[in-house]
């Protein structure tokens, strides 16, 4: 009878391990890394490594000229080279 029910015992544990491993979940995700954080502390951290970019001197600002031009090339991407009468139709 005490093997019976320490039977029983072993199979739910493995049972209940089995169930956690990532192959068994199929169809759900676990939240882990900077989705298990809050808003607040996802932002937080991320300000903190922009800052230590800007202040190590690898950090960019672009200038209105350089934010003009990179606008205009993602705009042209965006249209696949279609030209403004054809993509106002």
């Amino acid at each position: 009878m005490a093997s019976s029910i320490s039977n029983i015992a072993n199979s739910a544990a493995a049972a209940a391990k089995s169930s956690t491993r990532p192959a068994n979940r199929v169809g759900t995700k676990s939240r882990r890394g900077f989705a298990a954080m809050s808003p607040e502390t996802q932002r937080r951290i991320a300000s903190e490594g922009g800052k230590a970019s800007h202040a190590s001197g690898r950090g960019h600002r672009f200038s209105a000229e350089e934010a003009r031009d990179a606008g205009r090339k993602g705009g042209l991407v965006s249209r696949r080279g279609k030209t403004n009468a054809t993509a106002s139709k």
